[in-house]
């Protein structure tokens, strides 16, 4: 099992002389007002700078044979568990994380949705971080600066998604900070997902060799199905106790599949959604597009007896879904097998989307309210367009972010630029802001786009395809202020939400649609933008922003850890200068 611990609260020790005596917390002696001043003045500043809280894990990665649809099949295990631990952690929370690789591949973890605040390099994707080599180790250490709400971790590498390796992260708010709802008398991670009952390197051959991987084999629901191989019921995953209220985290961590969630008999009253405090409205049933969290609150106001939690595939030809029981304590009545119905249609989905807000007078990580950041109120100074493309290179099937379909480098892109070797290894700038025309012959390179350090930039996604998408950026978090059918126009911004659009990581584009998202390019670092539909990842659909301040400042970016892994190009190169 996983291990996790808290640093001391220095605080909290009493401190001892030699001797083992307590020594006083204070020693009364006369003194002046200014004297006394200055000591509150002094207590006051250990306590700002004291460090935050440290969170410890130790995960073995390792492969194992499990059965989740019924066919045994490799899937890779964090500590014997999948799916892998959750990460329980608090605003501003110092989490370490000491991988051991005990696979025959590279590996590396990804955080989605933690930003890493000036600090690109504990990411874990391939254009950031060496790979964890076969039987070796590598820490994690980053900070959940500022942030709060439901995120995941995953692998990043090839198509190690689909073999598990995945689990919940949540940023619980700090004691002091207010939160919109009353504490739930439990929390509940709750993680779905399409899932192939073929190995993660039977796909990737098949992909490698210009064929498609098809449709997914069926749906989990935190690794499981909901029936057994007799096709009954499996045993309940969660438990609410009559007139009590339970906070539900659901994640979609699946491959490519837009799923519907919903609750037989209840209704979910939606708090939070990639971070962020939503204005709140009570659901029936909500889309979770791959890649995106969201929580809801549920209270245990019905008959006590079992209730089916359903996940089921949209925008699919095929129907595919999962079951889950919620168990009222002390119930043995089985749950009906009246399952709620699905929605049908993008134009339920979009509609939905539309009644997200953000709630403007909570408070989010800090004391301050969501709301006094008025995005809407910040001139745009630049438009990017990005728009998706299918075709092929070579005979083989590829996927492109105007025209270009990005291909990893032996180095990563991030230690390739900061080591000063960025011409031998990429080149800036291969894309334009505008998306070239249609029917574009696809290029396969590095795909790296430059942003200038602190701009307010418009990103605009566009899908000609009939296949609904996901888009995510690490690092940040932005303003999805529009969606519409059709191709974007200037005359789109008409329709913006400029007011309380939801901030997140990660947002849908439906088929024949466009999606326009507002966002500040503050932090500093090499950044993934990529489609969460992960066969269109693999094959080339994602880029990176590189963002550079020019004052090489600790202020603005943290030097590249003593313990960062070194390959490629880069290895024997002297170490550049520190930031100041």
């Amino acid at each position: 099992m996983s291990t996790c611990q808290s640093q001391t609260d220095l605080f909290t020790r009493q401190k001892q002389n030699s001797t083992g005596d307590e020594f006083p917390l204070l020693s009364i002696h006369p003194m002046s007002a200014t004297t006394m001043l200055v000591l509150l003045l002094g207590l006051l500043l250990g306590l700002v700078r004291s460090e935050d809280p440290y969170i410890y894990f130790d995960w073995n990665v390792s492969y194992g044979t499990i059965a989740p649809l019924g066919v045994p099949q490799q899937v890779i295990l964090i500590n014997g568990e999948f799916p892998g631990p959750n990460i329980n952690s608090t605003t501003n929370n110092n989490v370490i994380v000491s991988v051991f690789n005990n696979l025959d591949e590279p590996f590396l973890f990804t955080w989605n949705g933690i930003q890493h605040r000036k600090y690109t390099w504990q990411d874990g994707v391939a254009g950031t971080n060496c790979p964890i080599l076969p039987g070796k180790n590598f820490t994690y250490h980053f900070q959940v600066k500022d942030q709060i709400g439901s995120f995941m971790y995953f692998p990043s590498l090839g198509m190690q998604k689909a073999a598990g390796a995945f689990g919940g992260l949540r940023v619980n708010s700090r004691l002091l900070i207010p939160v919109p709802f009353d504490d739930p008398a439990d929390d509940y991670t709750v993680l779905i997902g399409d899932w192939y009952a073929k190995s993660h390197k039977i796909l990737a051959k098949t992909l490698d060799a210009g064929n498609a991987i098809g449709r997914p084999a069926g749906i989990l629901m935190n690794g499981h199905s909901g029936k057994d191989a007799s096709g009954n019921d499996e045993a309940p995953l969660f438990f609410m106790e009559a007139g009590k209220t339970y906070r539900y985290r659901v994640c979609n961590v699946g491959m490519k599949v837009t799923l519907n969630f919903r609750i037989q008999s209840h209704s979910m009253l939606l708090v939070e959604m990639d971070g962020s405090h939503t204005v709140q409205n009570n659901y029936d049933a909500l889309d979770v597009h791959v890649g995106q969290c969201l929580s809801v609150l549920v209270t245990a106001d019905r008959t006590p007896g079992d209730y089916y939690m359903v996940a089921s595939s949209r925008f699919t030809k095929y129907s595919i879904s999962a079951t889950g029981i919620i168990r009222y304590n002390g119930s043995s009545t089985p749950p009906s097998k009246d399952l709620p119905p699905a929605p049908e249609g993008w134009s339920w989905s979009f509609n939905q989307w539309r009644s997200f807000r953000w709630n403007l007078t909570a408070s989010a990580a800090r004391p301050n309210p969501q709301g006094s950041y008025h995005y809407g109120s910040i001139n745009i100074t630049r438009t990017v367009k990005i728009a998706s493309s299918t075709g092929k290179v070579n005979g083989k099937r590829r996927y492109s972010l105007n025209a270009v379909s990005h291909e990893d480098t032996a180095t990563p892109l991030k230690l390739a630029e900061y080591f000063g070797i960025a011409s031998k290894v990429f080149k800036y700038d291969i894309i334009g802001d505008e998306p070239p025309a249609e029917n574009t012959a696809i290029e396969i390179a590095p795909n790296v786009l430059n942003m200038t350090f602190r701009t307010f930039v418009e990103v605009v996604f566009e899908n000609p395809e009939r296949t609904t998408q996901a888009y995510h950026i690490d690092g940040y978090a932005f303003f999805p202020v529009g969606m519409g059918h059709g191709k974007w126009t200037p005359e789109s911004r008409k329709l913006y939400n400029n007011l309380d659009a939801v901030s997140r990581h990660t947002i849908q584009v439906y088929q024949r649609s466009w999606s326009a998202v507002l966002m500040t390019f503050d932090n500093a670092g090499m950044w993934n933008l990529r489609s969460e539909l992960w066969e269109r990842r693999y094959l080339g659909q994602q880029l990176y922003f590189t963002i550079q301040s020019p004052a090489r400042s600790l202020r603005d970016e943290s030097d590249i850890p003593a313990n960062a892994l070194l390959c490629g190009d880069i290895v024997g190169l002297p170490k550049p200068p520190p930031y100041v």
